[in-house]
Formats: structure tokens, C-alpha cells, sequence
């Protein structure tokens, strides 16, 4: 993960940050203002050794000693002897609590601080901490109550009432909060996008599949209720995302190029059948003799993308009924012809993979420049599997945010079991943030209409039915 990799997810995911520090914030001003403010008062003793003999041994001596003693103190300064004499019964458990001694570091000096919420009764405890604790020393420090203590215990700073609080703190609170819910937020981001194994990025989906990303299809509210690029006037984004797969399906395999494409999905409401249908379009708009074949004979959807009757079709071909020159329907563009699946038969995946399925197809590519046949979804169904292995290529389509590695893998696999050659992928839905963010933008414009294309798109405001 380098830094490119953080500033990409900090600005895909700038909300759910600002957000986060809004909370964070939020929380430091609500913990400041409801924390009690706190007062240290604090005094320091001179730790030191009596000279009894008045010579420079018995004065080295009793340094030594109070050197050895210092530490010592600091600890009996909470004693519950000494505080149990500066405080109440009921509150000498607290006091202790608040009461901290350090040995001021190669010296014999004592620093003892009181914590109160009061700052006069804080100054007032340490001092009267100071006092017993002088007292206790020059008692517990004579070997005879008539003879000279060994150690001498000497307040050298009395405490001051103290004016400031030291908490809470309104402004490190605030920083600290930033920093804190900066870090969460980030961390929680990158654990997401590590744990999310759903294909976001064309690099991701070209390493998964191992094979070539030919087109990036946009999201667009509208595509809902009109699915088909011709309903923009060919001037939206995605209508120049479905030339551009155009393009590149072109450039796949010059000396073997594909004449009949099984589009398929690795699971349901991933966008195949609008890919086919528009992918259709742009062909025969770029003047190719498309043949659209609906092979969904279990949730059949070209015939409502397209608007045209799909009660007759594939099916009544496969069992006899009907032969194909009865069935397909030109659409719209001059040289663009759906075979619809006609009604849902019982046994779909015997259907797909009989002898007169092969028949059919090895028919329609030679009567056609190219044939697109929409495929199940993969995973759930072997139809799609099937029809792969009558054609000459496979184009598979993935769901931006939803299709997940691990499917891509298995539907790779399975098509692989069978030889079946993979021309390439779709990226689907992909939002125009991430457009943005990992570089799918467009950004040339949009193509001119020619003039063979302008006349189709007016034929296509009434389509044909046959």
C-alpha cells in the first residue's frame, strides 16, 4: 500500500471522514464540558541526614543515608498513616488516590502533588501533608524518644492555591479527538477495502479474470427506465462507453475475430442483458449485420429492453415448430435482427446444448457479420457454460461493487473446463466518482453522429415487430 492508495481512499471516502471527525470531535466537547475541573497543588522537601559527630565522614555518611531513605519516602508519603491524620475516615481512600510523590532524579529533594476539585482545599491538603509528614519522619527516624532524629524532613516550597485547572483540557481534548478519529476512520477504511473482495477497479478484474478489460460501463440514474444507449440521443456517457467496447472488441483476435459472442454474468442483475442489447446497438450503428439472440430461456429480458413481441422464437426453432426465418425480428437500426426466446420451455439446459442449438448458430454466422447471444448468469446455471461451448468467445460481464473476486474466479474456471475462449470483461455500473478516482473517464467528447446513424436512431423511436 503506498500513498497513492491512501489519498484514492480518503477522497472516495471524504464524507464518511469528516463524518468521523464531527463524531470525534463532538464527543471530546461533551466529555470536557461534563468532566469535574481538576487542581494540583504541589510542595517540595529537602531530605537530610543529621551530622552528629560534626566531621566530613559522619557528614558523607549521613548524605549516603538520605539518599538511601529519599525513595522510601516517597512512597510513605500516601501511607495510610500519614493521610489517615489530613483527611476524614470516609475520604482517605480518595486522597490517597490523588496524592503522587516523586524523588526529584540525583538529588534528595521530595515532590508531592494533591489532586482536588477544589484548589484551596488542594493547597490546603498538601500543605498539611507536608507538615504530618515532617512530624511522622522526626518521630519514626529517633532511636530514643530523648536522642536527635537521623534523618530531617524540610518543607522547601509551601503549596499556592492554585488558579488553573489541569483538566480538563478543551484544546489537546480537541486534538486528540482529531487524531483519534482521523486514525479510526482511516484504518476502518483500509480494513473495509482489504476485507471487501467485491471488483472495483478494471486492474482489479483484469488480474482476477486474466484476461482484458475491453469496456467500463458508467452508472446512470436514467438507465433504469431507459436502458438503451439510442434513448440519449447517443450523446451519454454510456453511449460512449459501449463505442468504445465497440472499438476494442474489434482489435480481439484479428486473424481469429469472434462471429458469434455468448454474453454472459457470473450471477443475476449484473447488467448482461442491457450490455448485450446495447453493445447490439453500437455494432449495427458502426454498420455490422448483428444478429441479437435472447438465449435466456429462464428470465428472458430482451424482448422487454427492446419492445418487441418475445412469445415466439428460440424455442419453437430448437422443438420444430417455427423455422428462424419466421422468428427473427428486425429492430430499429438497419441491419440489427433479435431472435427472441419465445416461450420457457421445462428443460432449458437440454434445450441449449442440443444438436439443433449448434445447427442454429453454425446457421446464423454465416447469414450474419456478428451473432450476440445473452446468456444466463454462470454460477446458478450450466446454460451459460453450455452456450460457450458452441461459440466462438465469451464476454464477461462484472458488476462494479457487487460481483465479488471469488465469483469471477469460479465462473473463469468453469469456462475454462470447458475450453471456452474468453474474448475479454465488462466492468457494469461502475459510479462516476470512481470514474473519476481510478481514471475510467472519458473525457474526448462524445462521437458525431453520422448520417446513416442519424436516420437509424429515427427509426428507432418506432421499432418494428415482426
Amino acid at each position: 500500500m503506498d500513498l497513492l492508495y491512501y489519498m484514492r481512499l480518503v477522497r472516495r471516502n471524504w464524507l464518511l471522514i469528516l463524518a468521523s471527525l464531527a463524531i470525534g470531535m463532538g464527543a471530546a466537547a461533551v466529555v470536557t464540558a461534563n468532566t469535574p475541573p481538576k487542581y494540583v497543588a504541589a510542595i517540595s522537601m529537602l531530605v537530610s541526614g543529621q551530622d552528629r559527630e560534626g566531621s566530613l565522614s559522619a557528614a558523607y555518611q549521613a548524605g549516603i543515608l538520605s539518599a538511601q531513605r529519599v525513595q522510601s519516602y516517597a512512597t510513605l508519603l500516601s501511607s495510610h498513616r500519614v493521610v489517615s491524620q489530613i483527611a476524614a475516615p470516609e475520604d482517605i481512600r480518595s486522597v490517597q488516590a490523588n496524592i503522587s510523590a516523586e524523588v526529584v532524579p540525583g538529588t534528595v529533594l521530595l515532590h508531592a502533588t494533591v489532586t482536588d476539585s477544589d484548589p484551596v482545599r488542594a493547597a490546603h491538603l498538601a500543605n498539611a501533608l507536608g507538615a504530618r509528614f515532617t512530624q511522622l519522619i522526626d518521630q519514626i527516624e529517633r532511636v530514643t524518644p530523648a536522642s536527635r532524629p537521623a534523618i530531617k524532613i524540610t518543607v522547601v516550597d509551601q503549596a499556592e492555591t492554585p488558579q488553573a485547572p489541569v483538566s480538563p483540557r478543551p484544546v489537546i481534548n480537541m486534538v486528540l479527538a482529531v487524531l483519534i478519529s482521523l486514525l479510526a476512520a482511516v484504518a476502518a477504511l483500509v480494513l473495509r477495502d482489504r476485507l471487501d473482495t467485491t471488483i472495483k477497479s478494471s486492474d482489479t478484474l483484469q488480474r482476477v479474470s486474466k484476461s482484458s478489460t475491453l469496456g467500463i460501463i458508467g452508472y446512470e440514474r436514467d438507465a433504469r427506465r431507459h436502458p438503451l444507449i439510442v434513448r440519449s440521443g447517443g450523446r451519454s456517457s454510456r453511449s460512449e462507453a459501449f463505442r468504445s467496447l465497440r472499438t476494442n472488441l474489434q482489435f480481439i483476435g484479428v486473424d481469429r475475430q469472434p462471429k458469434s459472442l455468448v454474453i454472459t454474468s457470473c450471477l443475476p442483475n449484473e447488467g448482461k442483458s442491457s450490455t448485450s442489447s446495447n453493445l447490439a446497438i453500437a455494432l449495427a450503428q458502426a454498420g455490422w449485420r448483428v444478429l441479437l439472440i435472447d438465449g435466456d430461456l429462464r428470465r428472458p429480458r430482451i424482448p422487454t429492453y427492446l419492445g418487441i413481441e418475445g412469445a415466439v422464437g428460440l424455442t419453437d426453432v430448437l422443438i420444430g415448430k417455427a423455422r428462424l426465418d419466421e422468428v427473427i425480428q428486425p429492430w430499429g437500426e438497419p441491419r440489427l435482427f433479435v431472435l427472441p426466446s419465445g416461450q420457457i420451455p421445462p428443460n432449458p439446459s437440454e434445450l441449449l446444448g442440443s444438436r439443433g442449438m449448434r445447427q442454429v448458430i453454425d446457421q446464423v454466422m454465416g447469414d450474419y457479420d456478428i451473432v450476440i447471444v445473452d446468456a444466463p448468469p454462470l454460477l446458478p446455471v450450466t446454460d451459460a457454460a453450455t452456450l460457450s461451448a458452441i461459440c466462438d468467445g465469451v464476454l464477461l460481464v462484472a458488476r462494479y461493487g457487487k460481483t465479488r473476486q471469488e465469483h469471477i474466479l469460479r465462473g473463469i474456471e468453469l469456462l475454462a473446463s470447458i475450453n471456452a475462449r474468453i474474448v475479454g470483461t465488462v466492468m457494469n455500473f461502475v459510479p462516476a466518482k470512481a470514474s473519476r478516482y481510478d481514471g475510467y473517464g472519458y473525457g474526448y467528447g462524445y462521437e458525431t453522429d453520422t448520417e446513416a446513424e442519424a436516420e437509424a436512431k429515427a427509426a428507432v423511436k418506432a421499432p418494428t415487430a415482426v
